[in-house]
């Protein structure tokens, strides 16, 4: 057991030692790394800050129920009591068909002709606040409203929120794949960093396979560089995140001000910020076990 603790003291010993015998370079990488991450993380927080804005806007959709154009002051108040048993509605106006004219005739400046009309066009109807956003929610709550006796016509007006979380999930579809295409990209940028190493090592490699080293022992030096190179450039990416956020936050002040809002913009929890250094620890891990695997399939192959 303590052998082993040796070997992986040794191998971390390694790792950090090669950083520091190359500053330059490894500052590089790590720049390019934590760029690399900062951009689906950044993404991510963008995401997470629309959607905490969206959670706070004022629900503004609204469902109206026409009744039938015969529909007398029994029917209104049937209609009144089953609308306060629905679950999901927040709050609910009459507008009688003589107010629904007298305010269409007012905005269109057709007063004299709405007086000259044999009969009121207009049918008595009702206006549904809703108390979500949510466009499966209101779609439910619509089909609900549409079953209730003495509604003729249901308007639902919900396009708004519709969009807003298409919006949001196009969003998140767009950050998974950008997530997925920059793993891509770590991987390489760890790989191309260890193949390096290994072309400077090569002999030592072949002579420590020659006098009985194991695959392990070999990787092992390369896996620890690979994953702290990788850890170190996942905090180089929280740090970027964060100065941008510093930067745009008295931006952000001015402008929530003038909205009268309380919003502010959130970075990175401490939550997000780990499983970003976890991930970025076990991209460049992975990149360094691919490269240092196919290293060794090359030196068995020529022997």
């Amino acid at each position: 057991m303590m052998n082993g603790l040796t070997n992986h003291h040794q191998a971390l010993d390694a790792t950090f030692r090669q950083l520091v015998r190359t500053p330059l370079a490894s500052l590089f990488t790590l720049f390019a790394i934590g760029v690399t991450l900062s951009l689906p993380a950044g993404l991510y927080v963008l995401l997470e800050n629309l959607t905490q804005i969206a959670a706070k806007l004022p629900v503004h959709a609204e469902i109206t129920l026409f009744m039938r154009d015969d529909a007398n002051a029994g029917d209104i108040q049937s209609l009144r009591n089953q609308l306060r048993t629905v679950p999901g509605v927040k709050n609910i106006q009459f507008v009688s068909k003589q107010d629904a004219l007298s305010s269409l005739s007012a905005q269109m400046g057709l007063s004299t002709m709405a007086g000259e009309l044999a009969a009121n066009p207009l049918p008595d109807a009702w206006i549904v606040a809703p108390d979500t956003s949510d466009p499966g929610r209101l779609k439910q709550l619509t089909d609900r409203l549409r079953t209730l006796q003495g509604v003729a016509q249901i308007q639902a007006d919900q396009q708004w929120t519709e969009r807003l979380h298409a919006l949001l999930a196009l969003g998140a579809d767009m950050l998974a794949a950008l997530a997925l295409i920059l793993a891509a990209a770590l991987v390489s940028i760890s790989g191309n960093t260890i193949r390096l190493q290994i072309l400077t090592r090569h002999a030592e490699i072949e002579v420590s396979r020659l006098i009985g080293a194991t695959d392990g022992f070999i990787r092992r030096p390369f896996l620890y560089f690979g994953a702290i190179q990788g850890l170190f450039g996942g905090l180089v990416a929280w740090g970027v995140i964060s100065l941008g956020i510093l930067l745009l936050t008295p931006q952000i002040a001015i402008l929530a001000l003038l909205y009268a809002s309380p919003f502010r913009l959130q970075t990175l929890s401490l939550g997000d910020g780990l499983v970003l250094l976890a991930a970025a620890a076990a991209l460049g891990w992975l990149g360094a076990y691919l490269a240092v695997g196919r290293a060794l399939a090359q030196i068995e192959k020529s022997r």
